[in-house]
């Protein structure tokens, strides 16, 4: 990673928060300044690079760009009264127009994020009349839940990179969530092209996050599996994979792969093999009986019937039941050590989820104090780097055929951690473009999960 205080520099940059949407990025102009060979096309690419980010709607960010269908769109949708769909009514009679956020000016950044789930995407679409937006899109935040943020754009002075990302390069502006859900079914469809066991309408349809998780494992046929039978490379590169492995505090949203990595949910992948993960369980059969004592001869103390009793009662439970499934993980194991899995399964985890284990601080944060405006602040930020691996493979001339790179939580594009998104999508671009050769034979696709 750069310094820590350059980092910081170059995310107010890149989000518009430091007010120079006028000036090119280095990234870019570095990007556009490498030519592909005369008469080449992408059938003669040799790497194909995927960076999905979170929750963000064509319209949301690029609909006032020109040359797309965004808001001046002559062919959207008619009400059924004959007004656009630009102009939502909520069930109180009140009309909205689409209008700027203001990334640098105002609080939008920081007014929570609306619901993006199954429910709610399906209530606001409204059987194809999509009239019930500002019903069903309400901030998360108490303090801003009447306010129509589901109008709400940011246009070039907010987001400068994107901005300059989509003139210099190719923008898809029918661009849509594969399914009307949240996060995990979206890339499903990412990873493996469907959202069902089997190809069938009877087959159960996994709308909901939920619905594949940790104790909730799929096992149909993902694209990496393809490709490995095809002997085509493949890696998906994260900081840390989400499976526990004991982060504490800010470290989980700043380190781990904010579980936007789903293949750790395919049984096929065994990603309970992680040694950062099974280390973590190590510890816990220690921890969690220690913390089960302590808070019984606690709860001992407790009047029965008692809110504290109950919630503590409540948490003694969890942990019972977390150090059972602890114990259970850690004898599957014993029983069936990693090298005696098959031989495309060992392959199959040992790809899917590289991670940065090679630099020594890819578990650490570190502290940063620096002055904003008159105001001394500090925060914190990853110690290692969050792109170690993809950097060495890049670098080393190691690139696979394809890639999926996941971000952390912090750096994900996520309406709650918008800052620092735009400095990670650049530091991809700076490691592909420091090799020419690499980045002339690159197709690099930059996509949105949900919403």
């Amino acid at each position: 990673m750069d310094t820590r205080r350059e980092f910081l520099r170059k995310a107010a940059l890149l989000s518009g928060a430091g007010g120079l949407a006028s000036i090119l990025p280095e990234t870019i102009q570095r990007a556009l300044a490498i030519n592909p060979a005369p008469g080449s096309s992408y059938l003669d690419a040799e790497h194909v690079v995927f960076l999905m980010q979170e929750n963000r709607s064509f319209d949301h960010c690029f609909g006032t760009l020109k040359g797309v269908r965004g808001f001046n769109d002559p062919r959207a949708l008619k009400m059924e009264d004959g007004r656009p769909v630009f102009l939502q009514r909520n069930s109180a009679g009140e009309t909205y127009a689409p209008f700027r956020l203001n990334i640098k000016d105002t609080k939008a950044t920081w007014m929570s994020a609306l619901p993006h789930s199954w429910s709610d995407q399906v209530d606001a679409r409204n059987g194809g009349k999509h009239d019930r937006w500002l019903d069903v899109k309400h901030s998360g935040n108490r303090e801003y839940s009447r306010m129509p943020l589901t109008m709400g754009y940011y246009n070039r002075e907010d987001l400068p990179f994107y901005y300059a990302l989509a003139d210099a390069f190719t923008v898809c502006d029918q661009h849509f969530c594969s399914s009307l859900t949240g996060t995990t079914p979206n890339r499903l469809y990412f990873w493996t092209g469907t959202i069902r066991r089997e190809p069938k309408g009877s087959a159960k349809a996994n709308v909901w996050n939920s619905d594949v998780d940790y104790g909730r494992e799929a096992d149909w046929k993902t694209f990496p599996e393809v490709l490995e039978a095809n002997g085509v490379s493949w890696k998906i590169y994260q900081n840390e994979i989400s499976a526990g492995v004991g982060f504490e505090g800010e470290q989980d949203a700043w380190l781990a792969n904010f579980t936007d990595n789903p293949i750790e949910w395919f049984s096929q992948y065994h990603v309970e093999y992680s040694e950062a993960h099974q280390r973590y369980l190590q510890k816990l059969l220690t921890t969690l009986p220690e913390k089960i004592a302590a808070e019984e001869q606690a709860l001992a103390k407790l009047a029965a019937g008692s809110k504290e009793h109950s919630e503590l009662e409540k948490m003694i439970s969890r942990r019972r039941k977390a150090l059972e499934k602890t114990k259970e993980v850690l004898d599957k194991i014993g029983k069936r050590p990693f090298n005696t899995l098959p031989a495309h399964e060992q392959q199959l985890h040992k790809k899917a989820f590289t991670t940065n284990v090679n630099d020594p601080d890819y578990h650490q944060l570190s502290t940063l104090q620096y002055n904003d405006g008159t105001v001394a602040r500090e925060m914190q930020l990853p110690k290692g780097d969050v792109l170690h691996q993809f950097r060495q493979d890049v670098k080393n001339g190691q690139l696979p055929t394809v890639s999926w790179i996941v971000a952390p939580e912090n750096f994900s594009d996520h309406p709650g951690a918008p800052w620092y998104g735009a400095w990670y999508l650049s530091e991809v671009m700076d490691i592909l473009t420091h090799n020419p050769e690499v980045w002339k034979k690159t197709i690099f696709i930059l996509t949105y999960d949900e919403n």
